[in-house]
């Protein structure tokens, strides 16, 4: 069956989330799908089909960066869910350097951490123009 050819009607953004590992990161972008799929602006993506790999499912946590899309009625967005441990941090660069904008995920309960600072310096480097936390 052949591929539907895609049609852009609204403004496409780029975002992602950034931030410490085990802060939050893929939990926001499941929930962000969840809600939008009620009003049938996205696919609902569960944490677990975001890390698909293997390995993420079994040391849980993500290690190359997951792409999900959603709309809302003004904009198409493609959402790249970035890794936060401090190894994987190439896969980081490589989907920060495709953002218009960054979801910086901090816990409430610890606060800042190293590798937010880290991913924050990073999103400046590769030009990441908006980050909001």
């Amino acid at each position: 069956m052949a591929k539907q050819k895609f049609e852009r009607t609204k403004p496409h953004v780029n975002v992602g989330t950034i931030g410490h590992v085990d802060h939050g990161k893929t939990t926001l972008t499941a929930a962000i799908t969840s809600c939008l799929a009620q009003s049938g602006l996205a696919k609902k993506t569960a944490y677990d089909e975001i890390d698909k790999a293997p390995e993420e499912k079994e040391r849980g946590i993500t290690i190359s960066t997951a792409h999900v899309e959603y709309e809302t009625p003004k904009r198409h967005y493609a959402h790249v869910d970035c890794p936060g441990h401090a190894d994987y941090i190439k896969n980081m660069i490589t989907g920060a350097a495709q953002m218009d904008g960054a979801i910086l995920v901090v816990s409430a309960a610890d606060g800042p951490m190293p590798q937010t600072r880290e991913h924050i310096l990073l999103a400046r480097q590769v030009g990441v123009p908006h980050i909001v936390v």
